[in-house]
Formats: C-alpha cells, sequence, structure tokens
C-alpha cells in the first residue's frame, strides 16, 4: 500500500461525477476505489481519459443508488452511470473463480459472472500497471500484483500464466502493444515471448469486437508507432491478411500511402480535428480494390461494374476478420467509388462533384495517393486549382477539360485508297 504522503494524486483531478459515485457508495457501506489506467495515469502525471471503479457492490446493489444507471454486459455484468455525455463505468470485484468459467476450446472466456474479493480482482486484471487501486477511504494507493515497481521500470507485464491468460482473451496481445506505444513502455520479455506465436489466436475474437480494439489502436493518437508493432508481432497479418501481402517491400507506394495516411492521423487529432475511422480503413484496403479491379476488367468487364463488383469481394472478404459498421462500409465504398470519377481525363460533372458530402474525404484519399507516388500529379494539380477558383474560373476549367477529352478520343479515319480510273476506250478509228 501507498499511504496518501507517498503519492501525488489529487482529487482535483478525478472528476466530479466519478468522485460523487465513489461517495455515494462509500456511505452505502460498500468498498469503492479507483481502480486500472485513471490510476496509472494520475501517478504518472498524464490526464485519465475515463475513470472506472471496483467495488465489493453487486450490480443490482449499484443500480438501486443510482436511477442514472443501467446493467450491461454478458461474459461479465458491468454498470454504466451516466451524466450526460459522461459514463462511469464500475465493476463488481471479481473472483477467482475458475471452475465456473465458460470457455470455447480455444480457452476464450464466454461468461465470468463471478464474484470476489479485491484481492482475486487484481490478480483477474490483465497488466499489473492495470491492478491499482485509489481507495476514497484513506486516499492511499494499494498494489497486490507489482504495479507501482512496473511503472517506475516502465515495463508492461501481463498478470499470471502468459500463455493462459492470452488463450483466455487474445486480445489482451493487443492491448499490451497499444499501452507499450501510448505509455511510450517496453513489454516485458516473458509478456512479449509468445505474441508471435499466438498471434493467430486473435481469429477466434469476434470480428466486431477486433474493429472496437482497432478503433483504439489507430484513433487515439499514435497510430504510426502502433502500425509497425502490430506488424512487428503477427497481429496486423491476422486482422488484414489481404493487405498484409502487399507491404513486404517498405519502399513501395502501398506501403508509403498507409504510412503518410497513420502519420496524418495522429496529426489530425493532435489538432483536435475529427476523423472517420472508414477513411484509414478505405487506405487499408485500397490496394485490394485496385487489384480486385484489374481482375474484373481482365474477365470482360466495364470499369464500374468491375469496380463495384471490387469493391463488394473486399468488403465481404476483410469482415470475415474485422467487421465494420455499415455505415463505415457505405463511406468507404463512396471514397473509391469516387476516386475513379475523380481521374476522369475529362469532367463534365465536376460542379456537381464537388458538392458531394463525401468529395472533401474523396479527394483528402487521392492527395495521399499522390503524395505516396501514384502517378496523379496533373489530376491533383486540377482539383486543387478547380475546388479553389471562382465560378468563372471553374466553368472555363469544365470546358477546356471537355475539349481536351474530345482531342483525345478522336479518331482519326483512315482515308482509303483511290481507285484508279480506268482508261478510255481507245477508238478503232484511230
Amino acid at each position: 500500500m501507498l499511504p496518501r504522503p507517498k503519492h501525488d494524486i489529487s482529487r482535483k483531478r478525478i472528476s466530479r461525477n466519478t468522485l460523487q459515485v465513489l461517495y455515494r457508495l462509500h456511505e452505502a457501506g460498500h468498498d469503492v476505489f479507483i481502480v486500472g489506467g485513471g490510476v496509472r495515469d494520475l501517478l504518472l502525471g498524464r490526464s485519465p481519459k475515463d475513470f472506472d471503479i471496483a467495488t465489493s457492490a453487486h450490480p443490482e446493489e449499484i443500480k438501486a443508488l443510482f436511477r442514472n444507471s443501467r446493467i450491461i454486459g454478458r461474459r461479465f455484468r458491468l454498470v454504466h452511470v451516466f451524466y450526460g455525455r459522461e459514463i462511469i463505468e464500475i465493476a463488481t470485484f471479481r473472483g477467482k473463480g475458475e471452475d465456473s468459467e465458460q470457455c470455447k476450446t480455444s480457452g476464450m472466456i464466454l461468461r465470468d459472472n463471478v464474484y470476489g474479493t479485491q484481492e482475486d480482482d487484481a490478480w483477474r486484471r490483465d497488466f499489473t500497471v492495470n491492478a491499482l487501486y485509489y481507495n476514497i477511504a484513506d486516499f492511499s494507493v494499494i498494489d497486490y500484483c507489482g504495479g507501482l515497481h512496473d511503472l517506475s521500470e516502465r515495463k508492461i507485464r501481463l498478470i499470471g500464466d502468459v500463455r493462459k491468460r492470452f488463450h483466455e482473451d487474445p486480445v489482451r496481445m493487443l492491448r499490451a502493444v497499444r499501452l507499450a506505444v501510448k505509455l511510450g513502455f517496453e513489454i516485458e520479455k516473458d509478456t512479449r515471448e509468445p505474441i508471435p506465436e499466438l498471434a493467430g489466436l486473435i481469429q477466434n475474437v469476434p470480428p466486431a469486437r477486433l474493429f472496437h480494439e482497432l478503433n483504439k489502436l489507430l484513433m487515439e493518437g499514435y497510430a504510426s508507432q502502433v502500425f509497425p508493432e502490430l506488424r512487428k508481432f503477427g497481429l496486423f497479418a491476422v486482422m488484414f491478411p489481404y493487405t498484409e501481402k502487399y507491404l513486404e517491400d517498405e519502399n513501395s507506394i502501398y506501403y508509403k500511402l498507409i504510412e503518410i495516411a497513420l502519420k496524418q492521423t495522429d496529426l489530425r487529432l493532435e489538432q483536435g480535428r475529427s476523423l472517420n475511422p472508414a477513411f484509414l480503413l478505405a487506405v487499408l484496403l485500397w490496394p485490394i480494390v485496385q487489384d480486385n479491379l484489374v481482375h474484373f476488367q481482365a474477365e470482360g468487364m466495364h470499369l464500374y461494374p468491375a469496380l463495384s463488383a471490387a469493391i463488394r469481394k473486399v468488403l465481404d472478404d476483410q469482415r470475415v476478420h474485422v467487421s465494420m459498421p455499415q455505415r463505415h462500409a457505405i463511406m468507404m465504398r463512396e471514397i473509391w467509388n469516387l476516386q475513379y470519377r475523380l481521374q476522369s481525363s475529362c469532367n463534365p460533372k465536376a460542379k456537381k462533384l464537388i458538392t458531394n458530402p463525401r468529395y472533401r474525404a474523396a479527394y483528402d484519399f487521392l492527395e495521399l495517393r499522390y503524395q505516396a507516388g501514384e502517378p496523379l500529379e496533373s489530376v491533383y494539380i486540377w482539383w486543387t486549382e478547380f475546388a479553389a477558383g471562382s465560378k468563372d474560373q471553374r466553368e472555363a476549367m469544365v470546358k477546356a477539360s471537355l475539349k481536351d477529352g474530345a482531342r483525345k478520343g478522336r479518331k482519326r479515319r483512315k482515308k482509303k485508297p483511290r481507285k484508279p480510273k480506268d482508261n478510255p476506250e481507245v477508238s478503232s478509228d484511230e
């Protein structure tokens, strides 16, 4: 235990709503603590994104104390307390309960509604640095698993038998990578070594849950650092097997495209600008779209029917590994379709295209492709100038584009050779 004088966690750095939940549970006679990343980040001097609470109270007891709450979860029941947009997550201490765990043959835990003591709960958590408890009763920090030591050593260490814990929940491999990159820590040797061998276990995770984890990996401001780590451990290849084969050459256009996109994603998030995950997914799957397009065109399909078929196949194949909400799939489809409309040699519908809700995303995508080395300079410059031009300038550019397109498309007619005229018959009189 670390008493209050030996740490600098202040209640001023804890959200008002979190404190309200803590005090209400404490006053009702329950043991209650902030646990996990919130305590870890406070000790590191960082600002926690949110606060999770662990308590001796059972879900029904918690719900009885908070009208603005809801019990959720099947694998392990939790309570969410709602304060506007802020959600406080409360979990009852988990017990050992190994005989009660329902598992797949792969070892993954499906249901785990077994309650226990605070110490039981600590040993059931994933990493030592996430098994620290802040006690609202006396403001101390409680550590059962050596988290304070690993925090000082800047290590990410899995609690318990590493192989067993990865089999129980393969997502822990992704979390180890994400946490190490986010905090600038090193994954401890015993935790790190089995990951390449066990990476295939990710296939046992529901695709929809993997999408949720992928968002955390790529949409928290350090995607460009996470990406090479995922590839190093073989985790990216499991989630995006069709993309991985295009990334063997790190000097390739496709590798550069992804690298640039991830760096710009981090920059946008650092600047507080919004970004839709669908845009990054469109980047990650772009090489497969192009390859499938070539395949369908080789079978005799025209451009746009072939493109529709290619997109459909790519999305269907990828959903098996990492699922995505339909709204994201629609946006990806629109971005990809617009690439070929933007690349058209003549742009009679340019004025309409630029008002398309997805135009800006499609233009940004085109710019990334150009920066990565695709031969799109003239197309990129044309659309950049068109977007910046006045109404008259746009009209002139469209007319010039149509004229140029007509000139290129006009075929020269081959002149048929003239038939020689027959010689006039010579009169017999001559």
